[in-house]
Order: C-alpha cells, then structure tokens, then sequence
C-alpha cells in the first residue's frame, strides 16, 4: 500500500428534516492511498455525494476525524482547503461548473493557472483522447452535456491530481464515451499515482477500479 492521502476515522454526519433526524454517515471509517481506486455505489439518497464533499472540505463534520495527506483538518481554515483543493485535488461533480465565458482549452487550462502551471503535453493527450481537439477553441456553452462533461473531466486531470473524486463521471456520456473515459481514468491512476473515489451506478464503470465500496443505510461495506 501506497502513503495514506484520505483518512476518516468514526465518521458521523446527518441532518434534520422537520422534526425527523436522518443518519446519512454512520460511523464511517475508510483509508485511500496513493493510486488506490474505489468505485462507490449505493442507493440514491444513501450519502454518496455527502461523502465526498466531507472528503473535499465542501461539507464540514462534527463527529469523528478526517485526515488530509495525514494532517487532521479540524483546525483547517478556508486557506488549508483551498491549498489543498488546488493543488492536489481534482474534482467532477454532477454540476460541471465550467466557465461559460470562456473556451474549451482556457477552461481546462484553469486548474493549470491557479498552480502556475503551463500547458504540457498531458493536457494534449487529455483533449485528444476525450474527443475534444476539434472544439478546444469553442465556448463550452455551445457544447453538448456529453461535450461539456468531458471539458470537466480534462480541466480536473489537467494538474496530475494526488486525489480525484468524480461523481457519476460518465453519466452524459454514450458507452463507447463512458468506456474511454474510465480508460484514461485508470490509466491516469498507473501514471501519476492518483487516487479515485468514484461514484457510480454502472456495474460496467464500477469494474475499472480496483476496489468497490458500498454505502447502505448510514454504514460503509467494504
């Protein structure tokens, strides 16, 4: 096993609705190491999406302790996530979050900038093998959702992230798509020594991680 770079130890997370208490994480304990890939599934609803946003610092925790590359973010104000988030986080959430005014490489370039970083021949590779070389210079609001999903997937792999989390990555995508990029996902994995928490609904996508985790009523099964 690799260096841990997540961590969480008993885990707790819920929320009121009314005069109900919903347990979304019950005790949750995980550990995700370098190059580590884990497909997440589970019923919607069951705390998939909570999960990682605790993870990338969007949704904060009371109960139990999360550990970044090994440092306990209890004390970690918006400065320390945001270090973290630019420099060795990669994200594809449901919502892409692109930046309409500008074009398809300026919106993959962007991770790049805010590490001051320069266009390399990774980022071609990138737009290349998710299909987007002949609109790089289109604005992404022109694009199809398909189109769009894959500028998100390329600007989150663009700095060699230590730790992606994807959220459905694949789910505007036909399957020839879908299977491509969970190829270049798990090639991106052996190259740059990245971890993958992915959630997924697909048994097909789930197969190209190593490690399958299932959230169920609160509990993580592993």
């Amino acid at each position: 096993m690799g260096t841990e770079i997540v961590g969480l130890r008993c885990v707790s997370k819920g929320f009121n609705d009314g005069d109900k208490f919903h347990q979304v994480l019950d005790d949750i304990s995980l550990s995700l190491d370098t190059a580590d890939t884990v497909a997440l599934t589970g019923p919607s609803g069951s705390g998939k999406s909570t999960l990682l946003n605790v993870i990338g610092g969007f949704e904060f925790i009371k109960q139990g302790q999360l550990f970044i590359n090994s440092n306990d973010t209890a004390s970690w104000q918006d400065k320390q996530w945001s270090q973290f988030r630019r420099q060795h986080l990669g994200m594809v959430f449901q919502q892409f979050n692109l930046l309409t005014p500008l074009n398809v490489k300026d919106n993959i370039a962007f991770s790049l900038s805010l590490n001051q970083q320069k266009w390399s021949p990774w980022c071609d590779y990138l737009v290349e093998q998710l299909g987007l070389s002949e609109v790089k210079n289109r604005s992404v609001e022109t694009l199809s959702g398909g189109q769009q999903q894959r500028v998100a997937i390329a600007r989150a792999l663009a700095h060699r992230p230590r730790l992606l989390l994807a959220d459905e990555p694949t789910g505007n995508l036909d399957e020839k798509a879908g299977q491509q990029v969970m190829s270049l996902l798990s090639l991106l994995a052996k190259e740059s020594n990245t971890a993958i928490l992915m959630v997924t609904h697909s048994s097909d996508c789930a197969a190209f991680m190593a490690r399958r985790w299932h959230l169920e009523n609160g509990k993580l099964y592993e």
